[in-house]
């Protein structure tokens, strides 16, 4: 099982708050950066990248907020806490990459049209080979994190940085090759290829985003880890229309479950509790709701979605 479920919500909130921090510290150093050498240098390739790094910063602040508002506890009006705000956060960072994308292509083919000579390539080269090597310290830094924290808004920031480091490198080797042969049309062209890149960013970040305002399932692995749990305790014998949903740092699960009908109330909330701490132990930042029915002398019920669960699921959790 992923260990993205294995930490509380603490410690993937402390994490995920410093590692948005250094997005913000990275993303507002490198816009500056970039700002100055494209108004010296004029390169469509430094443009499109000082573009990128203007929205990777818009969209760093967005993940910045969106992590500390999504740990916020559950209150009387949010009272399934506000862990969707990271996924509403993503939607806005993919919209902002398809704008700038838009942008970046648009300037791109004037400069193919209306090919101009670039000055201080020196400039740029040095900025741009800076800007990759600080880029690809932060992708380092979250994609640590992202091994051991679950943050759908650092993920999809993590995306706009690797598309910048690639758009990075295309600036480098673009400029290098007009300075080299005095071609303008090589800029033009890294410009359309970082356009393109943040496209197929863009449209990573929009599904993951997607994904979860959508409530899809835990993956699979999840799923059979939690039944596996529930099901230790040979007295439970059945786990059934078990539905799961993440929502930022947090899990939240419900599930039927069999139970022998002879046991009292107390044991069987008893052996519900026990059952329940066991699933927390892998899963320490779910809510988890149990509905014990009684093994063999249950009628149908659970509302609107009693007769939606996955067949799968439905029998194989008996021992």
């Amino acid at each position: 099982m992923s260990d993205t479920f294995s930490i509380s919500a603490e410690e993937n909130t402390a994490l995920t708050r410093r590692v948005t921090a250094l997005s913000v510290a990275t993303a507002g150093t490198l816009t500056v950066l970039k700002a100055i050498v494209w108004v010296a240098s004029g390169s469509v390739a430094i443009l499109s990248s000082f573009a990128d790094s203007s929205l990777d910063l818009i969209a760093a602040l967005g993940a910045f907020w969106a992590v500390r508002y999504a740990a916020a506890p559950p209150d009387a009006e949010h009272q399934f806490g506000h862990g969707k705000a990271e996924a509403f956060a993503s939607l806005v960072q993919a919209g902002l990459v398809f704008a700038s994308a838009a942008l970046i292509g648009q300037e791109a083919i004037r400069h193919l049209v209306e090919p101009h000579r670039l000055e201080r390539t020196g400039w740029g080269i040095a900025v741009m080979a800076f800007s990759t090597v600080l880029t690809g310290g932060l992708i380092t830094v979250q994609t640590r994190v992202l091994r051991r924290a679950r943050s759908l808004a650092v993920a999809g920031d993590r995306t706009h940085y690797m598309a910048d480091l690639a758009a990075n490198l295309i600036a480098l080797v673009s400029i290098a090759l007009a300075a080299l042969f005095g071609i303008s049309g090589f800029d033009a062209a890294g410009g359309m290829a970082v356009a393109a890149l943040l496209l197929w960013g863009a449209i990573g970040v929009f599904r993951q985003a997607s994904s979860e305002l959508m409530d899809r399932e835990l993956p699979e692995e999840a799923r059979r880890r939690i039944i596996d749990l529930m099901t230790e305790d040979p007295r439970l014998t059945d786990v059934h229309q078990l539905r799961t949903r993440a929502s930022g740092p947090y899990v939240h699960m419900q599930m039927h479950v069999d139970l022998d009908p002879d046991l009292t109330l107390e044991a069987a909330h008893q052996v519900i509790v026990a059952a329940e701490k066991r699933v927390l132990s892998s899963f320490p930042a779910a809510d988890i709701i149990i509905h014990a029915d009684p093994r063999g002398r249950a009628e149908p019920h659970g509302g609107a979605f009693a007769e939606t669960y996955d067949p799968r699921v439905q029998h194989e959790g008996v021992k």
